[in-house]
C-alpha cells in the first residue's frame, strides 16, 4: 500500500506524499469533531465535514446554523436524488444533489465510502454514498453525469474529496462482490487475489462469499477511477486514505461488530 493511502492528502501537487500527522491536514481546530479538506474549503460558499465517532445529526446542523439537515433512506444503489427543499420524509437512494443554499446534504458510513463533490464555477455541491453495491453500479460517475444534466456542470469544473471509509488491506471479500463487478460491467482492477489462509483484520463479514476464493477490495481505487472515467480531472480528487477499520476516532461495521452507529458525511452551500 502507498504510504499516501494512510494518510490525509493536502492536495493533488502533495497526491504522494503521506502527512505524518492525519489532524496536520485539518483546517478546522483539532477540537472538532469532524474532517475537512483545503480543496473543498477553497470553493466560495461551500461547508463540508467528514464526522468522526459520536458526531451525530443534531451535532451536524448545530455546527452550521440555519441548515436543514437532509438524509436519504440509503439502500445500496445508483440512485441520485435532487433536492430543492426539504422533502417531507427520507427518499430512497445513495446520493444527493442541490443548487439551493441552507440544504445540509448527509451520507451515513461505517466502512462505505463517503464522497463528496464540488463544481467549482456553479453553485452545485453533491454527497455519494459508495459501498461496494453502489461502487459496482458506477455511483460516482451517475453522480457527475446528473450534476451535468441538471444543473450543467461540468467534469473538469468539479472536485472531489473521498472520505474515511474501510482501506484495501482490512477489505476482505468473496468472489460473489467480484462477481458482481464483473455482472455490472465495473472490472476487477480494484480487487487483489488473497490466498485462502493468509491471516489480517480483514475477515468476511455480509460481504463474504462461501467460495474459499477471497479478494482485497479497494473502495478508494475504484471510485476514483470512476471519476476520472466520467471526465474529472484526476488532480481535483483528494483522499482523506483514513481506514475506518483501523482509526479508533470513526466507526467500523466489521470491526465494531455490525454497530448500527454510523458516520455523518455532509456538504452544503451557504446563501450567497
Amino acid at each position: 500500500m502507498k504510504a499516501a493511502a494512510a494518510a490525509y492528502i493536502m492536495g493533488a501537487e502533495k497526491s504522494e506524499r503521506a502527512m505524518s500527522n492525519p489532524r496536520s491536514a485539518n483546517r478546522a481546530p483539532a477540537s472538532l469533531p469532524y474532517l475537512t479538506h483545503p480543496l473543498l474549503e477553497a470553493v466560495p460558499g461551500l461547508v463540508h465535514g467528514f464526522g468522526l465517532r459520536g458526531w451525530e445529526a443534531g451535532d451536524a446542523e448545530k455546527a452550521w446554523p440555519g441548515f436543514r439537515l437532509i438524509e436519504l433512506e440509503q439502500i445500496h444503489s445508483d440512485i441520485l436524488r435532487f433536492v430543492e427543499a426539504p422533502p417531507e420524509r427520507r427518499l430512497r437512494g445513495d446520493a444527493l444533489a442541490t443548487d439551493r443554499p441552507g440544504l445540509l446534504l448527509a451520507i451515513r458510513t461505517a466502512d462505505c465510502l463517503p464522497l463528496l463533490i464540488a463544481d467549482t464555477e456553479r453553485r452545485v455541491a453533491a454527497a455519494v454514498h459508495a459501498g461496494w453495491r453502489g461502487t459496482s453500479l458506477g455511483i460516482a460517475a451517475r453522480a457527475v453525469r446528473g450534476l451535468g444534466e441538471r444543473y450543467g456542470s461540468r467534469p473538469e469544473a468539479l472536485v472531489a474529496a473521498l472520505g474515511p471509509c474501510i482501506g484495501p488491506a482490512c477489505y476482505e471479500v468473496g468472489e460473489d462482490v467480484r462477481a458482481e463487478f464483473i455482472r455490472a460491467g465495473a472490472g476487477t482492477a480494484a480487487f487483489v487475489t488473497r490466498p485462502a489462509d493468509a491471516g489480517g483484520p480483514g475477515t468476511p463479514g455480509a460481504e463474504g462469499a462461501a467460495s474459499g476464493r477471497k479478494y482485497l477490495l479497494d473502495l478508494r481505487a475504484a471510485n476514483r477511477a470512476q471519476l476520472a472515467a466520467a471526465g474529472v480531472p484526476p488532480a481535483a480528487v483528494v483522499d482523506a486514505g483514513a481506514c475506518t477499520h483501523c482509526d479508533a476516532r470513526l466507526l467500523s461495521y466489521r470491526r465494531d461488530r455490525d454497530t448500527t452507529a454510523r458516520l455523518y458525511n455532509v456538504i452544503g452551500l451557504r446563501n450567497p
